[in-house]
């Protein structure tokens, strides 16, 4: 069933046409991200779709009824409400009939109103849908319902939009960056939410792994045209790759016939036949194809890094607290070369906290911090480039000087060097504030690296940058040669660039030896086992070992064999979706296929784990 058609739409701002000729549809049960670069009209393209802004040309028909939710990355909530009233402020009506029940609950001595209060939630079979309303505050911390909007931070503000957006139960989905300021709790919740659900989506976003395990399409403009992919992010990727080594050997053919057509031209008289004025036509036609130009340039800064000494950074007994809230405890660590950590917890825990320590913007409560005499600190914060009114992108770079420093004794001036950035001649002198959101981004990372840093700090480096920029920022992290502390919400980024994690629970930082998968593999392995350890206390009050029965220990042995097996078909799998070896018919139906092992793994997992506690 066909949401809504998007027909040939443009879009400009001035002399700067963001996209034109634009056209897909969304069909019901469709999990669809929209890839493309910073600056091409992202936002805007979601914005038309859901009636916030007009396109300048083409259409765009909406089955009759749709219910659209908009997730906007620029919230537009009442301060003056709280938490409560903002969610019964949508537009479901049986948010209504909810809330004319949890009123009611609060004053029990009126029965006749609690009696129609209840009769209306039978009526309307929402009992299921208060539990689903209750499970998804919860998940996203929104506990205090009387709290007012305008006392909340950026990051619950966020939280509390995607949950009034998810409590509409809207037709059609529509977010833009939806897991920007929320922790990796709540968007493994969100992506485990979204994969279940029956809903349909259209969403940016920068994260990979929930690309990867959400979307079942990609729809990506690249270079004004729509290109479109059905399969998730890896198929994306294959088939991305092989359309570009296909458009590279169609310009290089383009190139040997354009010298040799334009030979022709030259030599031709003037007058033109009909045969030869076709042939001039073909030949305009090969010109474009030959002179066609990608913007994909690679990050390429070749540091002239100071030499760290023997002493970097070195946490003594560090805690911080801030009224009765002990954010940090009795911290100790002495950081060495080739450091690369990324800093986990939940929002609130600690983690602006310890980098504020790190890099003396705020004093601990005790211990005490020592810094080496060669360390030269990098710190990209949250807040972003400060936008001064009128200045224009190279203004920002020439601030650092006309001219960047480069290893054995090069330089680079500073157009090159935002050329390397991916901003062109042409964009160097548009002003900042015209800028895109990643855009900015880009330029305020360009900032902070240009300064040469040893010890490189990102705090939440990916929110608003697109797929290209990450990746380029990614190669360029593994080759930086100093410290490198990353917090991030991006588990794909993270597993790419750290190879331990500063885990923050509760004030206490415990230091793990793995990236972030690593660590989630654990920590589901940690609670599977705590959980059958219950299960298996709460049956057992005698204190007695239970025993295996003759059938129970054959059970244990095929389970041993069962997962071994399942392991390796998963496995080739898996392998064969890497090296491209399944077809595209085939694609769809390996990948339920290997939804299925997943599962049947983890159910004879569960059971050998069971088994082998009554061994003990």
């Amino acid at each position: 069933m066909n949401y809504l058609s998007i027909e040939n739409i443009s879009k400009s701002f001035g002399e700067k046409t963001l996209f034109e000729g634009v056209s897909f549809g969304i069909n019901k049960d469709q999990k669809i991200a929209f890839i493309a670069k910073n600056g091409t009209g992202k936002t805007t393209l979601l914005n038309i779709i859901a009636n916030l802004e007009t396109a300048d040309t083409g259409q765009i028909i909406h089955r009759k009824g749709l219910n659209i939710a908009y997730l906007a990355q620029k919230m537009d909530l009442n301060l003056a409400l709280t938490v409560e009233q903002s969610i019964f402020d949508g537009d479901n009506p049986i948010l209504k009939v909810i809330e004319a029940y949890e009123k009611a609950l609060e004053n029990p001595s009126d029965t006749e109103t609690y009696q129609l209060a209840f009769d209306q939630m039978e009526q309307h079979q929402a009992w299921d849908f208060e539990t689903q309303y209750k499970q998804i505050l919860s998940k996203l911390k929104l506990e205090n319902l009387h709290q007012k909007v305008s006392s909340l931070s950026g990051g619950q503000q966020k939280r509390l939009s995607l949950a009034i957006c998810l409590l509409q139960n809207p037709d059609l989905l529509i977010l833009d960056e939806p897991t920007n300021h929320l922790d990796l709790d709540m968007i493994e919740w969100l992506e485990s939410y979204f994969t279940k659900e029956k809903i349909t989506l259209f969403m940016v976003t920068h994260d990979r792994y929930f690309l990867e395990r959400v979307c079942n399409e990609i729809i990506e403009l690249d270079q004004g045209e729509i290109f479109k992919y059905t399969g998730n992010y890896s198929y994306f990727l294959e088939k991305r790759e092989a359309r570009l080594a296909v458009e590279k050997a169609t310009q290089e053919k383009a190139k040997n016939l354009f010298t040799k057509e334009l030979d022709w031209m030259r030599r031709q008289p003037k007058a033109r036949t009909t045969k030869s004025k076709s042939r001039i036509e073909d030949f305009h036609k090969t010109k474009a194809i030959a002179h066609k130009k990608r913007e994909d340039h690679q990050v390429q800064l070749e540091i002239n890094m100071e030499r760290l000494g023997s002493k970097i950074i070195e946490l003594h007994n560090v805690g911080k607290s801030f009224d009765d809230l002990q954010v940090l405890k009795h911290f100790n660590y002495v950081f060495k070369k080739g450091d690369r950590i990324g800093i986990i917890g939940k929002n609130g825990s600690g983690k602006s906290t310890l980098l504020n320590i790190l890099t003396e913007q705020i004093k601990p409560d005790t211990g005490k911090v020592v810094i080496g005499d060669t360390v030269k600190i990098g710190y990209y914060t949250q807040d972003g480039i400060e936008i001064k009114q009128g200045q224009k992108v190279i203004d920002v770079i020439r601030e650092f000087g006309e001219f960047i420093p480069l290893k054995k004794g090069k330089s680079l001036s500073a157009g090159g060097l935002l050329e390397r950035f991916l901003f062109n001649r042409k964009k160097q002198y548009d002003f900042v504030e015209k800028l895109s959101g990643g855009e900015q981004k880009r330029l305020y990372l360009c900032t902070v690296l240009i300064q040469n840093p040893n010890f490189l700090i990102l705090d939440e480096p990916t929110n608003d940058l697109d797929i290209v920029t990450l990746n380029i920022l990614e190669n360029f992290l593994l080759d930086f040669p100093g410290v490198l502390l990353v917090v991030s919400h991006d588990r794909y980024f993270m597993d790419k660039v750290i190879d331990h994690l500063f885990v923050l629970e509760e004030g206490v930082i415990s230091d793990f030896p793995g990236d972030y998968t690593d660590y989630k593999t654990e920590k589901d392995s940690q609670i599977k086992i705590s959980k059958k350890l219950e299960k298996t206390d709460t049956r057992d009050n005698s204190h007695k070992k239970p025993t295996l029965s003759y059938q129970e220990k054959m059970e244990f042995q095929q389970l041993e064999k069962d997962i071994a097996k399942l392991t390796n078909t998963k496995k080739d799998i898996e392998e064969a979706f890497v090296s491209g070896g399944i077809s595209e018919d085939e694609m769809y139906k390996k990948g339920q296929e290997l939804e299925k092992i997943i599962k049947e793994i983890d159910e004879k997992e569960e059971r050998w784990l069971e088994l082998s506690m009554m061994m003990e």
